[in-house]
This record gives C-alpha cells, sequence and structure tokens, in this order.
C-alpha cells in the first residue's frame, strides 16, 4: 500500500456514496433528537413553572438523572434493554423502521432535553420581575404574560448555551455507532475495514465533522444576531 492518499478513499465512487449516506443519517438523528429535545424541555420548563409541587422535584429528578448517567450508557439501555422488553409485533415493526435510528433519537433526544430545560430556565430567569409586573399592569394574565413577554425574552437570553447545547448534540449523535445506527462514524468504520486506509477516512471524519460543528455555530451565531436588537446595530 502506497503513503498517504486520499484519493483513494474521495474518489472512490462507493466510499463517496457511503459517506454521503452517513452525512444524511447523522442530520435525521441529529435533527429528530433536537426536535424531541425542545419540545420535552418546554414541557419539562413548564412543570417547572407551575403551581404544581409536584413540578419542581419531578423535573429535578429528571435532570439529575440525565445530567449524571452517561449518553452511551442511555442509548445502550434504550437498544438492549428497553427494545426487547417490547411487544413481539412493535419490536418488529421497528426493527423494518430502522430501530437503530429510532432509539438514538429517543436515547440522545431525552438526554439533551435536560439540558435544554435548564438552559430555558436559566433564561427566563434572567429576566427582571418587573416584566411580570408590567405584563399585569397591561392586562395579561399569568400565561399570557408568559407566552408574550417572558418566554420570548427568557429564549433570547437562553440562546448562547442552547447553541453550545445542540453543537454538542450534533457530536453526540456519532454515539449511535454504538447500537449500530448507520451514520458518518458508522461509515467512517465500515470505509475503514473495506479500504485500510485509516488515516485517510479518520481525517475526513474529523474534517466533516468539524466542518458541520462549525456551521451550526454559525447558524447559531447569526440567530443570536438577529434576535438581540443592540448586537445587531452594533454590527
Amino acid at each position: 500500500m502506497s503513503g498517504f492518499d486520499l484519493s483513494a478513499i474521495l474518489g472512490n465512487p462507493e466510499y463517496a456514496a457511503m459517506l454521503l449516506r452517513g452525512i444524511e443519517m447523522t442530520f435525521i438523528i441529529f435533527a429528530g433528537s433536537w426536535s424531541l429535545a425542545m419540545a420535552l424541555a418546554v414541557l419539562l420548563l413548564s412543570l417547572r413553572l407551575s403551581p404544581f409541587r409536584f413540578g419542581d422535584p419531578l423535573v429535578a429528578a429528571y435532570v439529575s438523572y440525565h445530567r449524571n448517567v452517561p449518553t452511551l450508557v442511555q442509548l445502550m439501555l434504550w437498544y438492549f434493554g428497553i427494545f426487547t422488553l417490547m411487544p413481539s409485533g412493535l419490536g418488529e415493526w421497528l426493527s423494518v423502521h430502522n430501530a437503530e435510528a429510532i432509539f438514538a433519537v429517543i436515547g440522545l433526544g431525552l438526554c439533551q432535553a435536560a439540558y435544554f430545560s435548564e438552559d430555558l430556565r436559566s433564561g427566563v430567569r434572567s429576566v427582571g420581575p418587573g416584566q411580570m409586573e408590567a405584563a399585569r399592569a397591561l392586562g395579561h394574565g399569568y400565561v399570557s404574560a408568559m407566552r408574550f413577554v417572558i418566554m420570548p425574552q427568557g429564549v433570547r437570553n437562553a440562546l448562547p448555551p442552547l447553541i453550545n447545547h445542540s453543537v454538542s448534540l450534533f457530536k453526540n449523535s456519532s454515539l449511535a455507532v454504538i447500537i449500530g445506527a448507520s451514520e458518518l462514524t458508522h461509515a467512517v468504520k465500515e470505509i475503514e475495514n473495506l479500504s485500510f486506509r485509516t488515516f485517510e477516512i479518520y481525517l475526513i471524519g474529523t474534517v466533516l465533522y468539524l466542518f458541520f460543528s462549525l456551521v451550526i455555530m454559525s447558524i447559531g451565531a447569526y440567530l443570536s444576531m438577529r434576535a438581540d436588537p443592540a448586537r445587531s446595530a452594533r454590527a
């Protein structure tokens, strides 16, 4: 085998197609888990802000579990544990419809929801108490004030940590390889096994993850600037 040669990978149509399929699956897992995480985060925040006493300790327990158990272990619990306990009909349906990707979305989404909910909670808590008082003085009820006054400001304040955790979620999508999801890391390993070009393919995988992470960060920075009129004006 000759020395360093990227064309041995990039010039091979089969390997290029495998990489493209891996990138596609990575973004499917990322988008699905991000959407699930954000929806759950809003629900968790609502429970924590609700007047019901059970809401805060329940959410605190959820957040504590998902922040202290490694994400990899959670994925393995879902796929190698919970999946095997499901009714045979449901298990067969999941197997036909890419169970690995589905459980990757579930595991990553449930885990990331804990981080997103804390980001949103910190953003809401950073809104001055006078905002709620002003909204109530203008005739808003509690729900209306939260929806139209507090939450928009809270989400804007929470954008920086939300962006950081979104990038972390994208990178953590690579953990789905442990349960057999055919994402980018899985494609890289398969190409390495076929080509024996270890350095070249792992270099390509590294560059791809770096590139897409920077793209997500750039989009996040743009959204942060758009959401902050003062920063946008300075820019």
